[in-house]
Order: structure tokens, then sequence, then C-alpha cells
């Protein structure tokens, strides 16, 4: 399939990006910001997606490919224009390095050094790593739109399938990490390595050293493929908030209250009771892979 007919355009900073956006629409077109384009040009190559204007964003300069740490804060901060394959081969603290190894779960090599980290966020896939990921260690993301600048936490970003906060005249310029989390991991199944997730999940251990042992103390999981967005949940959370011993026990009990909490959909993929099933068995693995500290 080839893409419906559409204007080119190239932004040179992010004002004239948002300009863009906006002299486009107020003229009756579609537009659509393009930057590594992994998502969006395969959904126009099957007329998924009929943008009739593309306003590129890869020549801009002013949107940073550096990560920014800033360790008083506990925060880390990618620039809109940061791709996969650079945070997956970024050495990162403790805190954020989950990140990198979440990475490899990303489709393929030439995928990961294209698609960014924003415009995956943007396009809001259920099962998208970065989705997950953001709410795992409360992302903020930072858009720039006709009115100014504003902030969008990443429990107010997802709002359905591919439907995100982030206005069609905006643009993200940077993308911010505020909760670090030294014991976590993001454990997913797919048909094939680098195909859509059936499902994923990504957990947080808050892990406490008392006098004899390791103990949990809290977390956080987050679930892709089990509903419209991205979800957290708080049954399985409550489990880790009532402690205990890492290990399998605990781990199993942590993914069994996931399993139960969810309403998955069927689809001619899978069914429901698969997915309940996969995410008893992702939850139990990421928690183990969390418990093993930092990798």
């Amino acid at each position: 399939m080839k893409p419906a007919a559409f204007t080119y355009h190239r932004a040179h900073d992010v004002a004239d990006a948002v300009g863009l956006l906006s002299d486009l629409a107020a003229a009756g077109e579609d537009p659509k910001l393009i930057a590594g384009g992994q998502s969006l040009m395969p959904m126009m190559n099957f007329r998924l997606a009929r943008p009739s204007a593309l306003v590129d964003l890869g020549p801009l300069r002013r949107l940073p490919s550096m990560t920014a740490l800033d360790a008083e804060a506990g925060t880390l901060t990618l620039g809109a224009l940061v791709t996969h394959h650079a945070v997956e081969t970024a050495t990162l603290p403790d805190g954020f390095a989950v990140l990198a190894r979440a990475m490899r779960w990303v489709g393929h090599l030439p995928i990961r050094s294209r698609g960014t980290v924003a415009g995956s966020l943007v396009h809001g896939d259920a099962t998208a790593e970065w989705c997950l990921l953001a709410l795992l260690l409360d992302a903020v993301v930072v858009t720039e739109g006709p009115s100014g600048r504003r902030e969008i936490p990443a429990d107010e970003l997802f709002h359905g399938f591919y439907a995100t906060a982030v206005e069609p005249d905006e643009v993200v310029v940077e993308v911010r990490f505020t909760r670090p989390a030294p014991h976590a991991a993001l454990s997913e199944f797919a048909r094939r390595h680098g195909d859509f997730a059936i499902v994923d999940a990504a957990v947080a251990l808050d892990l406490d050293r008392d006098m004899t042992a390791e103990q949990v103390r809290g977390g956080r999981v987050v679930l892709g493929g089990v509903a419209p967005a991205p979800v957290r949940v708080p049954e399985a959370e409550a489990v880790l908030a009532a402690g205990g011993a890492p290990g399998p026990e605990l781990f199993a009990a942590v993914a069994d209250a996931a399993a139960a909490a969810i309403d998955p959909p069927d689809d001619p993929q899978v069914t429901a009771a698969y997915r309940r099933r996969l995410t008893r068995t992702l939850v139990a693995d990421a928690c183990a892979q969390a418990a093993g500290g930092p990798r």
C-alpha cells in the first residue's frame, strides 16, 4: 500500500512547528507531526491514517537529543528527539536504568534507531513500552502550543485507543521522569520478537533492608494490552504495600491480584482468559527481575 497524497512541511524550530500546525488546521487541513515516523508511516501506508499534511520535526535543533539528570531533584529528562536506541545504549543511573533495559523489547534495531520516545508516548499505543514506563516512573510530558508551555502528568496523558491529552496543535519538547525506581523491570510477550506485545507488565518494588533481611514495603504495577490504555493496578500494588519478603510466594500473590483485577478484551488474536494467564506470568516475572536489583 501507499499513503494517500499529502503536503510536506519542514519546521525550523518549535515556534515554527506550532505555527504550521495552527495555520494548516485553520486552512482546513489535517496536519500531523512526524519525527521518526515508525508508527505514523505504517499507518499511512495501510490508509489507517490519512493526514493531508505532515510537519517534519527532524530538522529541529531546539529539541535536544541529550539526556539531563538532576541528581538533587531525582529526575531524568529526555529531549523530544531522543531515540529508543539512544536510551538503550546510554549509561543511566540506577534509578532509571530500567528505561535502557526495557528498550530491547521495542521493535527491531532499525525501528529503535529512528523511533523517538516522545513519538511513542503521543501515539498512545496501549502496549507501547514507553507508555508503561511513563506511568511506572511518573513521567511528565512537556508540550509547546499556541497558548505556551504546559506539563501533562502521565496519569492524565492516556485517554484510550491511540488517544492522548496532547492537543493537535502542540509539540512535545521533553519528557521528564520524576520517580526513580532502582528495583524495576518490564516484561512482555509477543508472538515474535519485535511484534507488538499481547500483554506487557512493568513493576517497581520499594525494597528496604532491616536487621535480618530485605523486605518489600510497596511498589507499582502497570499493565499494557489489557485495556484501551496502559493501566496501573491498585489491587496488585496493595499486596506489595502489605509488605513481605521478596520471593515467589509474594510475587505469586501480586500476580494473582493483578490477573483478578483486570477485565481484558476478547479479540481475534487471543481470548480474555489467555490475557489473564499472560498477566499472571508476566507480573510474577517482572517482580522477580525487579527484586534482582539494578542490572
